[in-house]
């Protein structure tokens, strides 16, 4: 039987930008570097461009990469949580198909799970985050921080940083979330919040030239309605 990986590294993907799969090549060569035990999980989200699953798996044939398909597209939070389900590490991450986030800031996210004995690590950005956002999206992002920070009870306001990471008993409260799309990870440190889970929130950077996409309308008022929900659990 294969020993467990010390961490599996969960990778949500949508319609990827050509030349994705190199860039996570890349991102194995470094890992095996930085000697971390490791599989990556591919989650396609059913992609209607720049992903062929036959391609996609002789690509990695030789890699510490799974690779996971469904026909519909289901949204971030589900297609996450298909991935951590099949997940088999005692330490789980997840980040985007382009690794935006430095190398520094993913080991940050580990060794604060390895070390500190926290069941939940939570990456937060810096204020330079904000000046690779479409001046909408920094908007959006702001208020969304606002109102939580306002009406919700929870350790930190920053819930939508798209790096964190999770033990065992992280991933049992991450399987309890129900949101399909941009507020899951919300959903997620509400939950935490609730159960009382140890959580420890760790400032991570952007890699240098990565520019993040606009927000689609139809998604922000499918969220507000979520965000709504999260709020009245919050009541009671």
């Amino acid at each position: 039987m294969d020993p467990k990986p010390v961490v599996s590294i969960v990778v949500p993907c949508f319609n990827p930008v050509e030349g994705w799969m190199t860039t996570i090549e890349s991102n194995i060569r470094w890992i095996g570097e930085a000697n971390l035990d490791a599989e990556i999980i591919i989650v396609n989200d059913g992609s209607v461009k720049n992903f062929s699953g036959e391609v996609v798996t002789n690509f990695f044939a030789n890699s510490p990469v799974t690779v996971l398909s469904y026909l519909e597209n289901r949204g971030k939070g589900y297609a996450i949580r298909h991935g951590v389900s099949e997940a088999k590490g005692e330490i789980i991450l997840y980040t985007d198909v382009d690794f935006p986030y430095t190398h520094q800031s993913l080991l940050k996210i580990w060794e604060a799970l390895k070390n500190n004995g926290c069941d939940i690590a939570v990456g937060v950005r810096s204020e330079d985050y904000y000046t690779h956002l479409p001046k909408m999206r920094v908007a959006i992002s702001k208020f969304l921080r606002l109102i939580v920070r306002t009406f919700l009870r929870i350790p930190t306001d920053d819930t939508q940083c798209g790096l964190k990471g999770f033990t065992r008993k992280g991933k049992e409260i991450f399987m309890q979330t129900t949101i399909d799309r941009y507020l899951f990870d919300l959903e997620f440190i509400f939950i935490a919040a609730r159960k009382k889970a140890v959580l420890k929130t760790v400032q991570v950077e952007l890699r240098e030239g990565i520019q993040l996409s606009h927000m689609r309308w139809n998604i922000l008022l499918q969220e507000f309605g979520n965000f709504l929900k999260i709020f009245v659990q919050s009541i009671f």
